[in-house]
């Protein structure tokens, strides 16, 4: 397993997407991002298959991993480059074959026989709430925390990807409220059976470089909580375009 913790934080970047998947440039311009980034380390990752996904595939997968492959080798005396994989919870199976490391995450719910995305749009995550949930947010949000807290050990991950996804439409808190009890035993339950693994969670700017967001998951009152019950901590990008990488490490270390 990869350690994460084992170089500056701030001088490595393993969650970010390319058009392999649903990011916009090539793995190499990831890598050159990271380069001119100052970094270390890069980590340039795909996500895994779902038959609904339109954006992933196995011969996609399989072409990403070959890319990779060669731009390790073309980079070795600039950069150390992994290949990363971001498993999704519906994900089956899930292999580890040609992948450095993997990052676990849940952006699909299944409620009376329906799949729901979580983070598609704010429409989509209305539809999920009340197609599958009949209405009730709170519902939605501890499924959506209860298959969080399996994702370690459904995925077998090296880290734990923005544990608080489902919060990624709420910036003007009209969904639901954070303060809840529901939503803050949901999260506390999650964060409480992920400490054990004693892998990292990350803080994660895609939102904020994406439009959705203003502050990275977690949320302060869910980063919080996890340094309270002594969580590990990286920083990663989400990056899906390279003028990303690394977005705004300066301003969000503090957070660490």
């Amino acid at each position: 397993m990869l350690d994460f913790l084992s170089v500056n934080p701030l001088k490595q970047d393993f969650h970010m997407h390319t058009c392999f998947c649903d990011g916009k440039d090539s793995p190499e311009d990831m890598i050159l991002g990271a380069i001119e980034k100052g970094l270390e380390r890069v980590g340039v990752s795909i996500h895994s298959v779902l038959p609904d996904y339109n954006f992933t595939s196995v011969e996609r997968e399989l072409a990403f991993k070959k890319n990779m492959a060669e731009l390790k080798e073309k980079y070795k005396d600039k950069i150390k480059v992994y290949c990363g994989l971001e498993a999704d919870y519906r994900t089956d199976p899930i292999t580890r074959d040609g992948f450095d490391y993997v990052i676990g995450a849940v952006h699909i719910l299944v409620a009376k026989g329906k799949r729901f995305y979580v983070d598609s749009t704010r429409q989509r995550f209305l539809d999920g709430v009340n197609q599958g949930f009949d209405g009730d947010c709170y519902s939605y949000i501890e499924e959506y925390y209860r298959c969080v807290a399996d994702v370690v050990e459904k995925t077998k991950c090296d880290f734990i990807a923005h544990i608080d996804l489902v919060s990624k439409f709420n910036k003007d808190k009209d969904l639901f409220d954070e303060n809840h009890p529901r939503y803050v035993k949901a999260y506390q339950t999650a964060v409480d059976k992920l400490i054990k693994y004693n892998i990292p969670f990350e803080i994660n700017v895609g939102a904020i470089s994406r439009g959705y967001m203003v502050e990275p998951y977690p949320l302060p009152p869910v980063l919080e909580y996890i340094k309270k019950k002594g969580g590990k901590l990286i920083m990663s990008s989400d990056s899906h375009a390279k003028e990303n990488v690394a977005y705004q490490y300066d301003i969000w270390k503090k957070l660490l």
